[in-house]
């Protein structure tokens, strides 16, 4: 077996298990989705974006109706163009692409597009408690995120935290550790979810799959 059937087997099993758990549980925690150099790519690719000034600091709401407060959320972030995107960052769309065929079949969820932005939480900063999915625009339907963080520890913090709904009305909480490699994914319409402070700058790709063609407009 060559080793592109090998990442080929291993890309299919990742996307059977996030099909599985989604279906299941409503999220999906896989570790090695991205492999250590891929990782170090797209850092590279991040640490270019920074140099370059193009990341701003992240908003809350709809886009028409976006507001700052550094109190509920206090990372930066810079959009992803696909048609201008970077071949590490060209690489991971596709495969992203590749992922939201393959929930099409099996879930029947109808997604037809997804929007990601590289993100960038400096020490200390937080986003509180929220869902995803906004009230006056509900199509975003899965959460994602990629995590770039090599070497990162449990007492480095930085956790995403979810809070699970159960039918009696009570709420589990997960934290997801967010080590090199990791993706979370979940439902962007029913879990509230945090990110908690950590002490070294965190970074990540964080997106969502839509049910309708991307309309952002990249600034």
């Amino acid at each position: 077996m060559t080793n592109e059937e090998v990442e080929e087997g291993a890309e299919l099993l990742h996307f059977e298990q996030i099909a599985d758990r989604l279906s299941d549980k409503g999220y999906a925690i896989i570790d090695n989705f991205l492999q250590p150099n891929e990782v170090r790519n797209l850092l590279e690719v991040l640490q270019h974006h920074q140099e370059q000034g193009t990341f701003k600091k992240a908003g809350i709401g709809p886009a028409e109706s976006v507001t700052v407060d550094r109190q509920v959320r206090g990372d930066f972030i810079r959009w992803i163009e696909p048609s201008e995107a970077l071949p590490p960052t060209q690489i991971f769309l596709d495969r992203m692409h590749e992922l939201l065929r393959y929930i099409n079949r099996t879930c029947f969820l109808g997604l037809r597009d997804f929007e990601f932005h590289f993100t960038v939480y400096p020490p200390g900063t937080v986003y509180q408690r929220h869902l995803d999915q906004f009230r006056t625009d509900d199509h975003r339907r899965l959460s994602f995120i990629c995590y770039l963080n090599e070497d990162w520890q449990p007492e480095n913090g930085g956790n995403l935290r979810l809070y699970l709904p159960n039918e009696d009305g009570s709420e589990e909480e997960v934290d997801v550790l967010p080590i090199a490699g990791r993706l979370a994914c979940f439902r962007a319409d029913i879990i509230p979810h945090e990110v908690l402070a950590a002490n070294r700058h965190r970074y990540s790709l964080t997106g969502w799959m839509l049910d309708q063609l991307n309309e952002l407009t990249f600034l």
